[in-house]
């Protein structure tokens, strides 16, 4: 749509440009008749011009010369309100020029004074104007019109002496005239319609680069020398928090830590940009920094990613990887496995097994059991779809949610509580892997609990935070929580402290929430016990 755009506005500028060179002609050959009638009458009445103007016949000089200067003068009014059109002028005035000095030519003494020759800037004038054949009919007319006064002189006696052959040399010249002026014409014209299309492609060319520039999903930022922003584009805009800079302020006004960033690359171009944020709670962002020019003394082009859209490519190559590898553990894996399986179970059924066999037996089944689900889980991270985010109230979503996990894993009444203000609140993911999200959050917190189940509480507080303008959940609970010493390992795949568990669940809980674009955290409560917070991504404006 754009480019179609582009070449309509091409072609209707070429036809402007064509007439606009049409009415500068016309404008130019305007100024010289004025100038022309002028001087004739100016050289006669003050008698000061050639002593041929007006010999032959000086009332009709006087007459004739006064008239075209005042349809010259008037002719200015049609010019300056540009209508009709300058071909139409242009005929008129050069038919004009053919008739008053053809006449002011005879009232002088005919062909010898020279003032037919005046007619070859006339010719030329409108041959710039019109096109082809009509700057051959003006040639034609001129020589008509000079020809007939020459016979009109001979048959009435108004000269002693005929000169057919300057006539003819005249005409001649008229015609060639009109063809050199024709062609010159058109030589310019062309010209200038191509000077017209490079302009306009150009600044096509230039809206084009600036619409890509402005809906790139990665941030662009321009800077000159001075840090002065050159160039910002629309999702830069965003990722820096919205900030009230414009084209011409200081980086710095945009964002401190981004300034800093590039203060350090400029002192150390080998030094690696550090992960920033722009203020506290937003995005953590990350920057990259490129000369414009060979030269020191230059600008720099800064590109701003979120480093969720970083992280999610690269979650999407380790996905592609653990499709491969779920596909060995399927061959090499679950028929072993079910070989030992199976023999296990026929083992438990001899009757000649001692107490001792009868409990290696059973650590064979479930240690069987446990690498089975092992298997399962990661089979099913590696099916998982790709996200489809939606709408969700979180208020109604989550009372469905806690009402469906309640019943599914036998709680007791009050174990989940549920506290979203405002209740409107809408964030924006996959609501069926935001279930499984959070269901794998409270079964680690059930899972965990080692007191009787009816002390467990699990509470889901939610609501926008202040600093970062997005929505969050907070899945808190009053078990034992996570030692600090190991905090960090908890969404690392088959970390686990306990014996039974298979050390995915956290994992597959941080890799749906980047799925999502969420930033999924443990947290430390004072009180003991954990909280995992969820962030939601803030809602992005239309336009800037």
């Amino acid at each position: 749509m754009f480019s179609l755009q582009g070449h309509y506005r091409r072609n209707s500028d070429i036809i402007d440009q064509s007439r606009s060179y049409s009415w500068r002609m016309l404008q130019l050959a305007f100024f010289y008749r004025l100038t022309l009638s002028l001087t004739l009458i100016t050289l006669f009445i003050a008698d000061i011009g050639p002593l041929f103007l007006g010999s032959n016949n000086p009332a009709l000089y006087a007459l004739v010369s006064i008239a075209y200067f005042g349809l010259v003068t008037a002719s200015g009014i049609p010019l300056y309100l540009r209508s009709p059109n300058p071909h139409q002028q242009s005929h008129l005035l050069v038919y004009l020029d053919i008739v008053a000095i053809t006449i002011l030519m005879h009232a002088s003494g005919g062909i010898t004074t020279g003032l037919g020759m005046l007619l070859l800037i006339s010719i030329a004038s409108g041959s710039a104007v019109m096109r082809g054949r009509t700057a051959i009919v003006f040639a034609a007319i001129a020589t008509v019109s000079i020809l007939g006064e020459q016979l009109f002189s001979q048959i009435h006696g108004s000269f002693p002496d005929t000169a057919y052959t300057q006539t003819g040399i005249l005409g001649a010249s008229f015609f060639a005239i009109a063809i050199l002026s024709d062609a010159l014409s058109r030589n310019l014209r062309e010209s200038e319609q191509r000077v017209s299309q490079r302009e306009l492609d150009m600044a096509n060319l230039e809206q084009l680069n600036d619409y890509i520039i402005q809906h790139m999903q990665a941030g662009i930022i321009v800077v000159d020398i001075h840090q002065r922003i050159r160039l910002m584009n629309e999702h830069a805009w965003y990722l820096l928090g919205m900030p009230d800079a414009n084209t011409g302020q200081l980086l710095q006004q945009a964002s401190p830590e981004l300034s800093s960033e590039l203060n350090i690359w400029q002192n150390d171009n080998t030094s690696s940009p550090q992960p920033f944020h722009t203020t506290p709670g937003r995005r953590e962002l990350q920057a990259k920094f490129s000369k414009l020019g060979d030269s020191q003394q230059t600008g720099a082009m800064i590109h701003v990613e979120d480093t969720a859209t970083l992280t999610r490519r690269a979650q999407q190559m380790k996905l592609a990887s653990l499709g491969r590898l779920t596909v060995s553990i399927a061959h090499e894996i679950r028929n072993p496995l079910g070989a030992i399986s199976h023999a296990q179970q026929l083992l438990g059924e001899s009757p000649r097994l001692d107490q001792a066999d009868k409990r290696l037996n059973e650590i064979i089944h479930t240690n069987t059991d446990r690498v089975n689900d092992i298997i399962e889980s990661v089979m099913k991270l590696s099916r998982r779809q790709q996200s489809h985010p939606d709408s969700i109230e979180l208020t109604t979503w989550l009372n469905t949610f806690m009402e469906e996990f309640s019943h599914t894993h036998k709680l007791a009444s009050g174990t989940l509580k549920i506290s979203v203000p405002p209740k409107n609140t809408i964030v924006q993911a996959d609501p069926t892997q935001l279930r499984q999200l959070l269901t794998n959050l409270c079964e680690n917190s059930i899972c965990h609990f080692h007191q009787d189940r009816k002390k467990l509480l699990i509470s889901i507080n939610g609501g926008t935070s202040h600093e970062s303008g997005g929505a969050f959940l907070e899945i808190i609970d009053n078990g034992p929580g996570i030692k600090p010493d190991v905090a960090r390992q908890v969404f690392e795949p088959f970390f686990t402290t306990r014996n039974a568990g298979t050390g995915l669940g956290l994992y597959i809980a941080k890799e749906l929430s980047e799925a999502n674009s969420l930033e999924l955290e443990y947290k430390p409560t004072p009180m003991g016990g954990s909280c995992f917070h969820i962030s939601f991504p803030e809602v992005q404006p239309m336009s800037r």
